[in-house]
């Protein structure tokens, strides 16, 4: 997974790669010369007393030192660069794919766990790729390098080499073996950490309002304990592995060192060339640690980079058609025909056989208990799901036979749970059209009655408004986000219980300013309250997914029971 999401990413930059493995390659070979020249300098100049060959090959030793210096300042300068822009672009694709998901998607994931991929999982696979960019050339090279190197020293010494360097790479390979499902659960741990700490921040007001402080702390904990844990196990079979690198590193040294004394005193070597000798191994020691450093992260990566391909390998169900159909222009109907919907994993369908059509200029409330399935019903309209069975039709054109933004152009919607976004109330509004002036802003304030409160704030349009609207109320939200659809001028109104939090004064003034601005729309209503929807052209009834009643409000009260106890029960509500 790491490999082919690497693969995908790393085309635009193939040549600042290509730049930076030809300057580790002069790098690291340059490197592989200074022990050589050193050992020279003991062997000819030191040994017998000789400035001149210590000055002569000291020069060379620092030239090449300053080059190999520049080399990698560049180097991993472009390393940096393009872990950091692949990062970028990864983060890109996966925000555009998240974009891309209907509900049914982003439900199966969950927002912490979409949060933690985007984040936390990018960063593990960009910090892998800087340590593979910076080291993938220059760790076999030198390992490569350094065993030619130190063969051309002194052969009689090279089965330290064969038994230093297996041993470190079978021990540190143990190790690793044991991260890798440590690192699948940390992964995890940190979703849950994420999910607990969401729903605790969204839900604290009703966290305080039921005291429930003591039980969200323990919750936390939990999920906090687990991480701990899961992170610690890892970190104590890490803690092993740097002790035995300089175990194996510090015996090496020790035994070249008594074995070598052996050869020079025999006259076998020389002192110079015992000293490249042990330079040479400790290069391809370090090349050794320096892949088990890789090593060390690379399983981490790994498992991040699933969970990332996990999100960017998932299609929407909700998907464009190859050959789109055009919605007429102007006021449009809109149908819905034998429709059917399951969520997924559901034993029953929520909706069954549900038809009946919306048209221009008129009204059109569903109404029904909770749980019938009335804002799913109108969640198809826009396509945040996408039927089961059945059509949904817009100007008799289906939905999913049309483009999705000529869908969404043509819609404005008011959820359920208003939701507004950090910045000012002018930057909320925009978000039905982005090219609307001032007027047209205040315009639609007057409309959803929100122009007074907007009014009052500190700097009117341009006053802040917090992230989710935490700053206003939720009557203000509501109002705002009516103003938002109404800013779009759209030919279909969506309103999903969008009335509930207003006082029954408020609701009707905004009804009835509504009525003119909508003549020509076709507008649909989720309620609950009767009062809501008395006017109504067309209240639709529904009972346990299926449309029990059609018809006005007198004619629903003689011949549907549903809609008479619905009636009943708030009359009853209202006296009490």
């Amino acid at each position: 997974m790491l490999i082919r999401l690497l693969r995908a990413h790393l085309a635009p930059y193939r040549w600042p790669i290509v730049v930076l493995l030809v300057l580790q390659l002069v790098s690291t070979i340059a490197s592989l010369f200074l022990p050589s020249l050193n050992g020279r300098i003991i062997d000819e100049g030191v040994a017998i007393g000789q400035t001149r060959p210590i000055l002569e090959l000291g020069a060379i030793m620092l030239g090449v030192s300053l080059l190999q210096v520049a080399v990698t300042i560049v180097a991993t300068y472009l390393a940096s660069r393009t872990a950091a822009s692949v990062g970028r672009d990864v983060r890109g694709s996966i925000f555009d794919r998240v974009a891309s998901f209907s509900a049914q998607e982003v439900g199966h994931f969950g927002a912490p766990t979409l949060i933690s991929r985007s984040t936390n999982d990018v960063t593990q696979v960009q910090t892998v790729l800087f340590m593979g960019l910076t080291l993938m050339v220059g760790v076999p090279i030198m390992m490569i390098g350094g065993i030619v190197m130190a063969l051309r020293e002194d052969v009689g010494l090279s089965w330290l080499i064969a038994v230093a360097v297996p041993l470190l790479a079978l021990v540190v390979g143990l190790i690793i073996r044991q991260m890798v499902p440590q690192f699948t659960l940390m992964q995890k741990s940190i979703d849950w950490v994420n999910r607990v700490l969401r729903e605790q921040i969204t839900g604290i007001r009703v966290v305080r309002a039921f005291v429930r402080e003591d039980h969200e702390r323990a919750r936390f904990a939990e999920a906090n304990t687990q991480y701990t844990g899961t992170a610690l196990a890892v970190g104590k079979l890490m803690a092993f592995v740097f002790p035995i690198v300089m175990l194996i590193f510090n015996a090496s040294t020790i035994a070249v060192l008594w074995f070598g004394a052996y050869r020079v005193d025999a006259g076998q070597m020389q002192i110079g060339s015992l000293t490249a000798f042990m330079a040479y191994l400790m290069f391809v020691l370090m090349s050794v640690m320096m892949a088990t450093f890789m090593s060390t992260m690379i399983p981490r990566a790994a498992v991040s980079a699933g969970r990332i391909v996990e999100v960017l390998d998932t299609t929407s169900t909700v998907v464009e058609t190859d050959e789109p159909v055009a919605i007429p222009e102007g006021p449009v109907a809109v149908e819905f025909r034998d429709v059917q919907f399951h969520y997924p994993g559901a034993e029953v369908p929520v909706l069954r056989g549900v038809t009946f059509t919306a048209r221009p200029g008129e009204t059109t409330a569903i109404i029904g208990s909770t749980g019938a399935g009335k804002s799913t019903l109108l969640s198809l309209i826009p396509r945040l799901y996408d039927v089961t069975g059945g059509a949904v039709l817009i100007g008799g054109v289906d939905v999913r036979d049309s483009r999705l933004d000529g869908v969404w152009r043509r819609i404005g919607l008011v959820p359920q749970k208003p939701y507004l976004f950090t910045g000012s109330v002018a930057d909320n509004l925009r978000y039905g059209d982005g090219e609307a002036t001032e007027e047209q802003l205040w315009e639609a304030l007057r409309i959803a009655q929100g122009h007074d409160f907007v009014r009052a704030m500190p700097e009117g349009l341009d006053s802040a408004v917090a992230q989710g609207g935490g700053n206003v109320s939720g009557g203000q939200r509501q109002r705002l986000a009516i103003a938002r659809a109404l800013v779009r001028r759209p030919d279909i109104y969506l309103f999903d219980d969008s009335f509930s939090a207003l006082d029954l004064t408020t609701d009707r003034r905004l009804r009835a300013a509504l009525e003119p601005e909508t003549a020509q729309a076709t507008v649909i209503v989720v309620a609950q309250r009767i009062s809501t929807i008395l006017g109504a052209d067309q209240i639709v009834v529904l009972e346990d997914g299926v449309v029990v009643g059609v018809g006005t409000h007198d004619e629903l009260l003689l011949d549907c029971t549903t809609y008479q106890e619905i009636v009943s029960s708030q009359a009853v509500a209202e006296v009490a």
